[in-house]
This record gives structure tokens, C-alpha cells and sequence, in this order.
């Protein structure tokens, strides 16, 4: 039985772009895996906290010398990890916001991103530890970006991709949907990304 982790993070609960495409993906996906489940991170409606010292001391503390303090520190992150390990695939949708990722999203990904836990290091590089895993991103934006001179300002692919991929997490497609501030584009390239989502899934 397979597992989705749906992560959303638009502040836009309705209306949203990004949540729009999830939800279309979401229903292509059971159609795909109908005894399949689905875990839902809404991370606008339920905002991961930001990463404090404590956290951060007890990321770095051997199991062995944890205290109650350092435990509950890190047990969010726990939790959040174990989540992300028990599922097969990840769906993240994500607007951009001022050329990157929304902050709640950056929050998650900071709990998730833990040495010892999603990734590790030897002596000449970092490695990841989550490789059974693939990743589906559906992005919007306002603008268009990719083929213009704005292409160098998104860093919001680019950075989900490398820190996906910093875990060992593959990221199988991404699908973009640009020119949300213009309604007809936006209605264009909306069907065009139904389509190509329906396509991954009659392969």
C-alpha cells in the first residue's frame, strides 16, 4: 500500500494556485493507488515553530546524552521524520514568495533536515539517508520566469531541488505554473500542467 505525504504551504487556504494543482494531483494520484493513503502537512493552517538553540544543541547531542530538555527539543523533528520515512512519495506545494519558498515551508524543511537522521557526512562530502523516496513539487508565481531575464531571481526550484536531494529524496517533476497575476495565461498554463500531471500517471 503505498503512502503520499502532502506537504502545502500557500497562506492562501482558498484561491490558492499551488493547492489547486495538489488537490488535482492528489486525486490523479488515488485514482493511481486506490487502497493507496494520503498524510496532509498543511503547514499554513498548522505552522511548524522556527528551530531554536535548544533544538539545535539537541540535534547535535549523542543519543546517549540526551537529556529530558534536549529530548523534547528535538521531538518535533522526530516526529516529522519518522512521517517523512514512512511514506513512499512526497507532493510539496509551494507559491513564491520574494524569489523563494514561503517561511513555514523553510521551518519544516529545517526540523527535517538533521544529520545522523536524513543525511550524513564522510570525508569528502555530504550524503543522503532518505533514497527510497521521490519527490512530485508543483510551484506559482506571479510572474513568468523561466526563458527571461527573471529565471536568475527564482530561488525557489532550485533550492527545493537541491535540499531534497540533500536527503537523498530524488525529485521525479516538477510542475511550474507561472503568470498568476495574468488570468488568461494563467488558465492556459493551468490545463496544460492537468495535462501533464494526468500524463505521469497513464505510464
Amino acid at each position: 500500500m503505498k503512502k503520499l505525504l502532502r506537504i502545502d504551504c500557500s497562506s492562501r487556504i482558498t484561491g490558492s494556485h499551488s493547492r489547486e494543482l495538489a488537490n488535482y494531483f492528489e486525486k490523479k494520484w488515488h485514482l493511481n493507488n486506490p487502497n493507496g493513503i494520503v498524510i496532509r502537512r498543511d503547514l499554513a493552517k498548522h505552522q511548524v515553530p522556527h528551530i531554536q538553540n535548544n533544538t539545535i544543541e539537541g540535534f547535535y547531542t549523542p543519543v546517549a546524552h540526551m537529556t529530558p530538555e534536549s529530548k523534547k527539543a528535538t521531538s518535533l523533528s522526530d516526529k516529522l521524520i519518522t512521517e517523512l520515512k514512512s511514506v513512499d512519495e512526497i507532493l510539496i506545494s509551494s507559491p513564491l514568495y520574494n524569489l523563494n519558498i514561503p517561511s513555514n515551508l523553510k521551518a519544516y524543511l529545517d526540523q527535517i533536515v538533521r544529520i545522523g537522521h536524513t543525511f550524513s557526512l564522510n570525508e569528502s562530502n555530504y550524503y543522503g539517508l532518505i533514497e527510497d523516496k521521490t519527490a512530485y513539487i508543483i510551484t506559482s508565481k506571479g510572474g513568468v520566469y523561466k526563458g527571461s531575464p527573471m529565471e536568475q531571481y527564482d530561488f525557489q526550484e532550485p533550492y527545493l531541488q537541491a535540499i531534497l536531494g540533500h536527503m537523498g529524496i530524488k525529485t521525479e517533476k516538477i510542475f511550474s505554473l507561472e503568470g498568476t497575476s495574468d488570468s488568461k495565461i494563467t488558465a492556459q498554463n493551468k490545463i496544460a500542467l492537468q495535462n501533464s500531471i494526468t500524463k505521469i500517471f497513464k505510464n
